[in-house]
């Protein structure tokens, strides 16, 4: 698995969204997510919609995804 992929995966799951990520290990990822459906909702809510992107890979080809989950407003602060 790779960053680039992952990347293509929440992007493509959540319309409008930009994502980064980051991971060198191709087990362990980091990434910042900045979304516009984020707005109103908590950050474990957050962390749902974009593991939702990921479907079966998380816990398995995805060991572990570290999330910075932002609406526009707040990346833009």
């Amino acid at each position: 698995m790779n960053a680039d992929t992952i990347r293509q995966l929440i992007e493509s799951g959540l319309p409008g969204a930009r994502a980064e990520v980051q991971g060198e290990d191709g087990v362990h990822f980091e990434a910042i997510v900045v979304c516009a459906a984020f707005a109103g909702k908590l950050p474990l809510a957050r962390h749902r919609m974009v593991n939702a992107t990921l479907g079966a890979l998380m816990g398995r080809e995805i060991h572990a995804l570290q999330l910075k989950t932002l609406t526009p407003e707040e990346a833009a602060a």
